[in-house]
């Protein structure tokens, strides 16, 4: 068996956009199907009242069969009130890697009477923010002359040239509730290859999959729509689904058993390319000294590791490159040392094999990552077992290591692979075990400001420095790599302007060090807040939360469906001094509010002042990963409490004013 790669970040990027496209739907025809006089006629749906529009067909059709994976989408919508027409504005997400393309656009409306307006307009890339931070590229057009009662529909084809067999689905749900769907799978047969599948959530009424003449098939009816919620898990984990599971080996039946075996091969794989000790010890005399304690060798040797070229995290190719993946592939740790570069998978088992070399006890472990969805054993598909990390015993503790992607701090973690299940490999086997996850101190973002206050306008000027630390930093290089100067800059202003639940004017100073690991990623700016102090009378009202936009309106709703789901424990840390205008005082200061009682989750904050300046410090700890919906009338109440203590205010004195004005 050959190394088995860890997901790059190109194909990882590619999964992802499976979801997503399934979310949007798609048609394999390069011709729509005729509308009906009742589709044109229709006002509203009993299975989905008050809805503003409804997806009247969708059609997904995947093919695994060739070298790489085609899958043709089709959506017909129908608009039923004045807010669905916003349906008009199309994004198809996708991730701007090498192997993946969105082809064969084609849309159109039909009006209420039937006329037909063709979209012939320009197709758009734009890059999408969604929520917490998470960025991709989509393709976007606008449909002509949609109206209240009209259809739209629009097909495309994503291809990639590469097989996606690891992660072959089908989504049903959609954020729109959808009338009728139809599914189809050309299954990958070559190699004696065989493909089972199963399913979750399916809607009420829904049949299970069939094998049909050479293809899988599933139709649906009356499929509910998906509503997000804030925090809640990955949405793949939570919608109607239909998973595949390739094996050219046939199917064993009883987990355990299939484990075994599938982490015999794992493990032999993994010590046919780490089994180069004469050349690992050779290469280690390179990198640490003998008289090195054992933790301080484990640093050095991960950070040589990652100086390593990363092939895995590149995006755009030089003929260098090109040329470079003509050349045989790399079979051991010891060509890899050679050639100076490798994937993420084969980097970090050269780490493996250097620690080795040093004579400490290390373990490779394959994981699977929650970024979206959680995994299970007893799915029985080692595909799922995506990412490999390494498991260090030093010092009579357990150090879980990643140098494979780039930016981790050593000690840590990417967070899809804190706090999840993975196969410890040994020649028996191997050993389930969950992976550490962190505490909420280890991932921080420190803001710290020295303000002026205008006495004229009421507004806040002057320094900030935001520091952020952990997985909060590694998140931010990771997600930024691939941009330029000035994508960056305006990246770091937007973040800085989002903490604000005021409209302000944050610019960049310094150049963040973007290409650390263990270091803080540090962004020094110039902050205006027009407008921040509110007059009262004599009085000046000052709120004392300049940093808590982004709680603002977290679980504002009282009901809950879903678990809530972090990706991380996390800290934010205020520090705010405001210097007041000369000949002000302070009136009166909100009390100390401290709701952090070593819990799951806390809040501090404390306002003291003097004639000169006001001080504010504030604290929000989240030490949870994910919470039953139960608990969410408990962490609701948490956060209305935390925005009570952040719409506090100081009360100030004007020069001029007293106490009894």
């Amino acid at each position: 068996m050959s190394i088995y790669r860890r997901l790059t970040f190109c194909q990882l990027s590619a999964v992802l956009c499976l979801a997503l496209f399934a979310s949007v739907g798609v048609y394999a025809s390069d011709r729509f199907q005729p509308v009906s006089r009742e589709e044109l006629q229709m006002t509203s749906d009993p299975q989905a009242p008050g809805a503003e529009a409804i997806i009247l067909f969708r059609q997904v059709d995947r093919d695994d069969s060739g070298i790489g994976t085609r899958e043709d989408n089709y959506l017909r919508i129908k608009i039923l009130t004045e807010e669905g027409r916003k349906q008009a504005d199309i994004e198809i997400p996708f991730f701007k890697d090498v192997g993946y393309n969105i082809i064969n656009i084609k849309a159109r409306t039909i009006r209420p009477d039937g006329s037909i307006a063709n979209f012939d307009g320009k197709v758009f890339e734009k890059t999408i923010v969604k929520a917490q931070g998470f960025k991709y590229m989509a393709k976007t057009f606008t449909l002509p002359d949609v109206q209240v009662g009209s259809i739209i529909e629009y097909y495309y084809t994503l291809d990639l040239d590469v097989p996606t067999l690891y992660d072959s689905r089908w989504i049903l749900s959609n954020k729109l509730y959808t009338k009728h769907a139809k599914f189809s799978l050309k299954p990958y047969m070559e190699g004696g290859m065989n493909v089972r599948w199963s399913w979750q959530s399916l809607p009420p009424g829904v049949g299970q999959p069939k094998d049909s003449g050479g293809f899988i098939r599933l139709e649906a009816n009356n499929i509910p729509a998906f509503h997000s919620e804030d925090y809640m898990p990955p949405e793949d984990e939570l919608k109607a689904r239909v998973d595949f599971t390739y094996s050219n080996e046939g199917f064993e039946k009883d987990p355990i058993q299939y484990w075994k075996k599938a982490g015999k091969r794992l493990n032999d794989s993994m010590e046919s390319f780490v089994g180069k000790r004469k050349a690992m010890e050779e290469a280690l005399a390179q990198i640490v000294a003998p008289n090195d304690p054992p933790e301080l060798k484990l640093q050095k040797i991960y950070a040589r590791v990652q100086q390593f070229r990363n092939t895995s995290f590149e995006v755009e190719k030089t003929e260098q490159e090109k040329k470079r993946e003509k050349e045989k592939e790399i079979s051991n740790v010891e060509e890899l040392w050679k050639r100076g570069y490798g994937n993420a998978v084969q980097l970090t088992w050269l780490f493996l094999g250097l620690v080795r070399a040093a004579g400490l006890e290390a373990h490779g472990v394959w994981v699977s990552g929650r970024s979206r969805y959680f995994f299970h054993p007893n799915s029985m598909d080692v595909r799922k077992l995506d990412l490999n990390i390494v498991l260090v015993k030093v010092d009579g503790k357990d150090l879980y290591c990643d140098p494979g992607v780039p930016f981790t701090p050593f000690g840590l973690l990417e967070w899809p692979e804190t706090g999840v299940q993975g196969l410890r490999l040994d020649k028996d086997g191997g050993t389930w075990i969950q992976t550490l996850l962190p505490s909420s101190s280890n991932s921080r973002i420190e803001r710290r400001a020295n303000l002026t206050l205008s006495a004229v306008s009421g507004g806040l000027e002057g320094k900030l420095i935001i520091t952020f630390t952990g997985l909060e930093a590694m998140r931010r290089r990771l997600d930024e790599r691939n941009e330029d100067d000035a994508g960056r800059k305006k990246f770091l202003e937007d973040q800085a302007k989002e903490y604000i639940p005021a409209a302000s004017d944050a610019d960049l100073e310094n150049k963040p060090d973007w290409g650390g690991s263990s270091a803080p990623l540090v962004a020094e700016y110039n902050l205006k807040i027009p407008g921040w102090g509110a007059g009262a009378g004599r009085r000046v009202l000052l709120p004392v939360g300049i940093f808590s936009a982004t709680e603002k309106r977290v679980f504002d709703h009282s009901d809950r469906v879903f678990p809530i789901y972090f990706d991380f424990p996390f800290e934010k840390l205020d520090d705010v001094t405001i210097a007041l205008p000369p000949g002000w005082q302070i009136s009166s200061l909100p009390p100390e509010d401290n709701q952090d009682s070593g819990n799951a989750v806390g809040y501090q904050l404390k306002a003291e002042g003097n004639k000169q300046t006001l001080h504010l410090t504030r604290k929000l700890r989240i030490d949870v990963l994910i919470l039953d919906p139960k608990y969410y009338p408990a962490l609701r109440g948490f956060f209305q409490i935390v925005r009570k203590g952040d719409e506090q205010q100081v009360v100030l004195l004007p020069g001029g004013a007293n106490a009894s004005n």
